[in-house]
């Protein structure tokens, strides 16, 4: 694919060069309850989220529009329209703050957005210099639409108030929302400036105008602001700063963007976004991500997949641990981020692991999302089965085994230990068991889209019921280093019984069927006309051990046979072609799109870390080139090269062949990051210590890993002897004396040089 950037400052900011790349190029900026995202020419969303998901949409889109006040033309700092002439263009997208730059008619600009860790509100710093020989009088612009007056339909009504406040030195809104409880409650919306205005607009029809639109808004034509209020009409934000610049002279202007739940809130938003207090709220963003994320690093031969994972996977898996995929609040997304986060962080990943348990129900069923106020069952069935295996994975970072005590509540405001957290949602799924004993498929597994196969309550998931022998295992991990003797034996009754169920009535002669529906038709199987295979239950049963070697040898030799392509492996194959209604929306979606037959991504993880399991280390370097955006060696790829995406279309799309599905929002980054760490890398963190079992892709003929471990620091360097590599540990030297310990030591305070050193 033609290049549209680079990596700088150690891969933290990726450069986009031109306003024009194939599609809008994200970064998200977030706190704990402000999520936006911005392209790289500035269009995106601003989301505030209060108790269980209530919202109010801040940002629809935004501009900012420069003026010349002698000519009236006018532009934007962000590059659009992207067909005028502007020169020097960057978006320079990093951890925590976007900046977006360029030149045009003689005026160079840029415009600079971070979402402070105090606030729910962004903040914006606009920079123009006077690049010309003649002195230029110059409007800059800051607009936003909002919904926070709900959205703008034809014959609707929108009610709200806003005007310009001279205290704050901005305009604000009346509104009302849900935010804090059930009960409507006054809120303001809000854009302020650190400089006097000129002038300002709140009124849609006033600045944009009744036909005008966002590229051609009427009062740019007419010189700038009209002061306008707005009383029942369509709300804008909008303020106008002139300023007069000679040659070589610059300005610089601050904006705060944002909602004040209480009144006092917004003297303290004018105060904020004064210029001795900007920078030094962006250094605590920086500071922030860069101590929540820090825990490990790779140094390995390919210098962009060390800047992605170093810089951007982790910053994407903090993310989801704590706004899932943006959208909602997806539960298993959520706990699954909240797991990987674990080998980065492990006590926030704690802390967020936590915050997702008090959604859960008391009898151990996990909703599949919260939103708007309310808990959202949706009829999922798999959201519990994420619990045993985040909080095992979390605590074998810890090695605290005492959190398991720590009391947290349920949804319906009884609490027990997150101990019996973990055992009510193995118990739950357990006991929610249909034909033949396997799980209950309901309304959705992993597979979201198999949204209608078991609704009746008799259809089941073999998928579900292997990944329920893996949480079981994990739950029996943890019973043990509790000493409770009663709850290892039946875990390992249950996994022994489930183990067996699945391989008699789950077994199809070449792998494991995914499921059968309430009809009792079975789908993933070679008697199918379409959907013969599906990809996650055979990476499964090797992860947790359900299939015996035998078969774990058969099941990814089927994989290569049936679901290997150039592009990547098929999450299933062949795709639907036509709607069936007893399985889902997966067959409405068209063939080679995401679940139907596409190359998912979040599952080309899982596989990595299978082939690492089964030392596989030539499939390991393969399936990295295939995930990896800026890799090409199989097949051209169509996407962001800093970020990672949920999914790549395949060949069945036509022109979609290679392009990607959406990124950010996806478990992709957080699970190549979890598989990278801990299973290529091999770095096994479990309650007794940190063990190592890596598998390299043959040409890392060596690499690095920093990580820190229970207040320890290690530094491992990995050698691989001969051609082709090897998974087997021939040494492990410790601060330069040999090592023989199953775990490596481990005292708090201290550093360890470790160099490994594998062959065949």
């Amino acid at each position: 694919m033609k290049e549209y950037g680079y990596f700088q400052k150690e891969g933290r900011e990726f450069v986009i060069t031109t306003p024009n790349t194939p599609r809008h190029w994200y970064n998200y900026l977030f706190n704990d309850n402000y999520v936006t995202f911005t392209s790289q020419v500035g269009f995106g969303e601003g989301i505030l989220q209060g108790c269980r998901g209530r919202r109010i949409m801040l940002v629809d889109s935004r501009q900012v529009y420069v003026s010349d006040v002698e000519t009236k033309e006018f532009w934007t700092t962000n590059g659009l329209p992207v067909k005028k002439a502007y020169k020097d263009f960057r978006c320079v997208h990093g951890i925590g703050y976007t900046c977006i730059s360029s030149e045009y008619q003689g005026i160079a600009s840029s415009w600079r957005l971070f979402v402070p860790q105090d606030g729910y509100e962004e903040i914006w710093t606009v920079r123009v210099k006077n690049v010309s020989e003649k002195t230029r009088t110059i409007k800059v612009i800051p607009y936003v639409k909002t919904e926070v007056d709900g959205v703008y339909r034809a014959q609707g009504y929108n009610v709200d108030l806003a005007d310009y406040r001279e205290e704050y030195n901005g305009v604000t809104t009346r509104s009302y929302a849900k935010i804090e409880s059930n009960a409507f409650q006054e809120v303001a919306a809000y854009l302020m400036a650190d400089r006097k205005v000129s002038g300002y607009d709140t009124r849609k029809n006033a600045f944009i105008g009744t036909y005008g639109n966002e590229q051609d808004p009427d009062a740019m034509y007419a010189g700038g602001c009209t002061n306008s209020a707005c009383n029942a009409e369509k709300i804008c934000l909008v303020l106008e700063n002139t300023v007069t610049l000679q040659p070589g002279e610059e300005a610089e202007f601050h904006y705060a963007l944002g909602i004040a739940l209480h009144q006092e809130e917004l003297a303290r938003a004018a105060a904020g976004c004064q210029a001795e207090n900007v920078e030094r709220r962006l250094q605590v963003v920086k500071d922030q991500y860069e101590e929540e994320e820090r825990g490990v690093s790779i140094d390995t031969p390919d210098e962009k997949l060390n800047y992605l994972i170093n810089a951007w996977t982790k910053h994407q898996t903090n993310m989801g641990s704590r706004w899932a995929r943006v959208r909602h609040n997806g539960y298993r997304d959520m706990v699954s981020d909240s797991e990987c986060l674990g080998s980065i962080n492990p006590r926030l990943a704690w802390k967020r692991l936590k915050r997702a348990l008090t959604f859960q129900y008391s009898n151990g069923y996990a909703p599949r999302t919260w939103l708007d106020g309310e808990i959202r069952d949706n009829c999922f069935a798999d959201c519990a089965v994420r619990i045993p295996m985040a909080v095992s994975t979390i605590i074998g970072e810890l090695g605290d085994v005492s959190l398991l005590e720590e009391e947290v509540e349920f949804n319906d405001g009884t609490s027990a230990s997150v101990y019996e957290h973990a055992k009510r949602a193995v118990d739950f799924l357990w006991n929610f068991r249909g034909l033949h004993g396997p799980i209950k498929l309901w309304g959705g597994d992993w597979n979201d889209m198999m949204n209608q196969a078991g609704l009746e309550g008799k259809g089941v998931s073999v998928w579900l019921s292997i990944a329920w022998c893996q949480a079981n295992r994990q739950f029996g991990i943890l019973a043990e280093a509790l000493g409770k003797k009663e709850d290892v034996f039946f875990a390992r009754i249950r996994g022994e019984e489930m183990k067996a169920i699945i391989n008699e009535f789950g077994w199809d002669g070449e792998f494991y069927i995914d499921a059968i529906n309430d009809q009792g038709q079975i789908l993933g199987s070679m008697s199918c006309e379409e959907g013969r295979m599906y990809l996650i239950p055979q990476l499964w049963a090797v992860l947790a051990d359900v299939a015996d070697d035998e078969r774990k040898q058969l099941i990814m030799k089927s994989v290569d046979k049936y679901l290997e392509t150039d592009l990547g492996t098929l999450v299933s194959w062949p795709a639907y072609h036509r709607y069936i209604e007893n399985i889902g929306q997966m067959t409405q979606k068209p063939a080679g799109v995401h679940e139907n037959g596409g190359v998912y991504l979040h599952p080309a993880c899982w596989k990595l870390a299978v082939d690492s399991i089964m030392k596989n280390n030539r499939k390991v370097q393969t399936g990295l080139e295939k995930i990896l955006p800026f890799h090409e060696e199989h097949h051209e790829k169509k996407c962001e090269p800093y970020i990672m995406c949920n999914s790549y279309f395949n060949e069945e799309t036509g022109y979609r062949l290679g392009t990607a599905g959406q990124t950010w929002r996806s478990a992709t980054g957080a699970w190549l990051t979890k598989a990278l760490l801990q299973y290529v890398l091999g770095l096994k963190a479990e309650i007794p210590g940190l063990r190592l079992d890596p598998c390299l892709p043959p040409n890392w003929k060596e690499c690095c890993v920093s990580k820190e471990f229970r207040g320890a620091v290690y530094e491992i360097r990995y050698v691989q002897n001969g051609e082709d590599g090897g998974s087997r540990i021939a040494s492990v030297m410790v601060n330069g004396t040999e090592w023989n310990g199953e775990y490596l030591p481990n005292e708090a305070g201290e550093q360890y040089k470790i160099v490994v050193t594998l062959d065949k």
